[in-house]
């Protein structure tokens, strides 16, 4: 796994939005024309190329406003390193949840009664628990 350095740095930051979707990775030419087409920020596949690898990384706000609208995280995520581990965590438990075959699980819960659909809910917070012991310092 990359070190701290790596996951929290502009490129680093942006390199996770484009990894996170379960679908194939978007090219920079689609991000770039979905940007100018829903937000009317002019942005280049170019430009969008050089901040993922590195090249580029000093941005504008409007920039990392306009690629946050699209990744669908809080523009705070390219700026405050707390809440890029907030939404990294989350961007890792989608991965997890979609690697685990959840989204089946999902489905088929939908079929379930709302007395099943509880006891299924009660199963995972008990194994999430067991899992995840609560400090007591």
């Amino acid at each position: 796994m990359a070190g701290k350095e790596g996951v929290f740095s502009l490129a680093g930051k942006l390199d996770r939005l484009f990894r996170a979707t379960d679908r194939p990775e978007p090219s920079y030419m689609a991000v770039a024309e979905a940007i100018r087409a829903a937000q009317g920020v002019p942005i280049s596949h170019t430009y969008i190329w050089q901040l993922r690898t590195g090249r580029r990384d000093n941005p504008t706000v409007q920039h990392l406003t306009a690629l946050a609208t699209y990744f669908g995280v809080p523009v705070a995520f390219f700026l405050d390193d707390e809440t890029t581990a907030r939404v990294d965590g989350q961007l890792e438990l989608l991965r997890t949840l979609r690697d685990a075959g959840v989204t089946e699980m999902a489905l088929r819960a939908a079929d379930v009664s709302p007395d099943g659909r509880a006891a299924i809910s009660e199963l995972i917070r008990q194994v999430w628990e067991s899992e995840h012991p609560r400090d007591t310092g």
